[in-house]
């Protein structure tokens, strides 16, 4: 019975050294071989200095930019300015849910001066099941793209043109849907913006 309970103990104490030092050392060193951007966040730098990760969706506001879903968590920033990632987690008859959704397809057609009942991207209305989706739907984006023109001074078809450049296919051409990440599309607003007033 005690060499049982040695064994026991020996390979309890082997597989915490396996598991809980040896294989998370071995797949981080792998990572920051293989993928250090992936592996270290995805940052994006503008300037010398981090505005975001590609990865994570981040708030922007005002009509010269593109605006990402809505997120039931305030887009990960705590008080501590950590991410934290989740849903609001109301089912389909929820009424929270429902008048959250109406608000927001009220405010997204007033700041596009459309009629009441006009046509909104979905993702635009329902917030994404983590609150930190950094992607919209190529639609959502198109639908944009008149307000930010105005807003800029820029012509439409300039406008078009950026955001077509940012749709991103179905990853390996089958997974998922086309996408935009709107972090990027952004900052290439403003560097284009940038270019056009200099």
């Amino acid at each position: 019975m005690i060499k049982l309970i040695i064994q026991s103990i020996r390979q309890k104490l082997a597989w915490i050294v396996v598991c809980g030092v040896f294989y998370p050392v071995a797949m981080t060193a792998i990572a920051q071989l293989a993928f250090p951007r992936q592996a270290n966040g995805s940052l994006v730098e503008r300037e010398g200095k981090v505005v975001g990760s590609a990865l994570l969706a981040q708030q922007f506001t005002g009509s010269k930019y593109f605006w990402p879903r809505p997120s039931a968590n305030g887009y990960g920033t705590g008080p501590a300015g950590f991410a934290a990632s989740s849903g609001s987690n109301f089912g389909p008859t929820s009424a929270q849910l429902q008048t959250n959704v109406r608000n927001n397809a009220k405010a997204l057609r007033d700041a596009h001066r459309l009629p009441a009942d006009a046509p909104v991207p979905a993702d635009l209305v329902y917030a994404s099941a983590s609150g930190l989706d950094p992607h919209i739907s190529p639609e959502a984006a198109r639908f944009q793209i008149a307000r930010v023109a105005a807003a800029r001074g820029m012509s439409e078809a300039t406008i078009s043109a950026l955001v077509e450049r940012f749709v991103e296919p179905p990853q390996w051409g089958f997974l998922g849907e086309a996408r935009v990440n709107v972090l990027l599309l952004n900052l290439a607003l403003d560097a284009a913006d940038g270019k056009k007033s200099g």
